[in-house]
């Protein structure tokens, strides 16, 4: 076969490709994007025009992040996941790097907590790279395991994702180490873990919350803003005042919503961090239920093509990446949203593509950019393709 027949062959195959590639996906991610930019301006213009400033400020800031995000995803889809494995150990001690210096004097603090670096006008959250930077090491590690996970493996990967969620849990910043967890499990599993060593790894996951917990790791109101959740009633003043403002907004909403910029409890700045933790409740007063449903529908839809994906992938690290993504998506997106309904404990996670700031974005855009490379990769290299291009090398 002469060379212009393999350039042939190869064609077929790229444009095979990218009939599969899925689109929906990436659009439907950047279409929630897009609406969270609209949200965070919703929910930030009334308090910066009241105190004299742009009511664009947030708005800007949002969108350019958006834009960074991405151009990241759009990058990661270009990298074959399974040619990044000495740049998965770079990511992950840049990230354990970054988590050791922002507990130094370097680091920045608010709120309580030590976790980001200022840099100018704006910050960065090394916490919020943790969890990819752990899932992606995580399905390397295990990648080339056969069968279930030997316990030298097992106690390969809790020594790799107890480093960073040690760091993490000292800032504190406890959603990010419960994420971490979450994903942490799931990929354990997906590898087939042993059920005697998952209830050891349960156990122990329980008594380190209580260790946490005894050795005052977290503070007084960090437990009670935790719990609030299960006594609201009787805190609406104090450490349940956001859930209880949350509530409110989401429920005067209604079914159909306020209309954009007409909600009270969103444009009177009544909750507090509403661009960030609470973004979904912009999204409840301003649009009611069927707007809400609509935007947790189109969430639906994304964990749905990331769990085609794993479903479709042929190799074991592929299978383990995509899983991790799947589960830090999922979870993310539950967490947060049932925690603005009083349904889960408040724990500061950011609702992907929607909440404001930049870490957070780069983060989740860059995961499903892992996602759909997964996804590209395993319907380009069809076996009979591969072995077409193989008989025309040897001819």
């Amino acid at each position: 076969m002469t060379n212009f027949s393999i350039v042939q062959s190869r064609r077929r195959i790229v444009r095979e490709s990218l009939l599969h590639f899925d689109y929906t996906l990436m659009l439907v991610t950047i279409g929630l994007a897009m609406v969270g930019v609209l949200m965070v301006y919703s929910a930030t213009r009334g308090l910066l025009i009241s105190n004299g400033l742009s009511p664009s400020y947030y708005l800007k800031r949002q969108a350019l992040w958006v834009i960074l995000g991405i151009l990241a995803m759009i990058v990661t889809v270009f990298v074959d996941y399974r040619h990044i494995r000495r740049l998965a150990y770079v990511v992950y001690g840049g990230v354990v790097l970054g988590l050791v210096g922002v507990l130094s004097p370097f680091g920045h603090s608010a709120l309580g907590a030590q976790r980001w670096f200022q840099l100018g006008p704006l910050q960065l959250q090394p916490s919020e790279f943790a969890t990819l930077a752990i899932l992606i090491m995580v399905a390397f590690y295990l990648g080339d395991e056969e069968g279930f996970i030997s316990l030298k493996k097992l106690g390969g990967v809790l020594v790799l994702a107890g480093i960073p969620m040690a760091l993490v849990i000292k800032q504190p910043d406890v959603g990010t180490a419960i994420i971490i967890g979450v994903v942490l499990l799931s990929q354990l599993v997906v590898s087939r873990i042993k059920l005697s060593h998952l209830m050891v790894l349960v156990s122990l996951g329980i008594l380190g919350i209580y260790v946490v917990i005894k050795l005052h790791v977290l503070q007084k109101y960090q437990l009670d803003r935790l719990t609030s959740f299960l006594h609201t009633n009787s805190n609406a003043s104090t450490t349940g005042y956001n859930l209880a403002q949350s509530k409110i907004a989401i429920g005067a909403g209604g079914i159909y919503g306020k209309g954009l910029f007409h909600g009270t409890q969103t444009n009177l700045s009544y909750v507090p961090e509403q661009q960030t933790d609470f973004i979904f409740t912009a999204v409840g007063e301003q649009f009611g239920f069927v707007g809400g449903s609509i935007v947790i529908a189109a969430f639906g839809y994304v964990c749905w093509r990331v769990w085609h994906i794993v479903s479709i992938a042929r190799d074991k690290t592929g299978r383990v990446l995509a899983s991790g993504v799947l589960s830090l998506l999922a979870f993310s997106i539950f967490q947060n949203v049932a925690m603005t309904m009083g349904i889960m404990p408040i724990t500061g996670i950011p609702l992907p593509f929607m909440s404001y700031g930049g870490s957070a974005a780069l983060s989740f855009f860059t995961a499903v950019g892992i996602a759909l490379g997964i996804g590209f990769r395993n319907a380009r290299y069809l076996p009979e393709d591969k072995r077409a291009l193989q008989m025309m090398r040897r001819e």
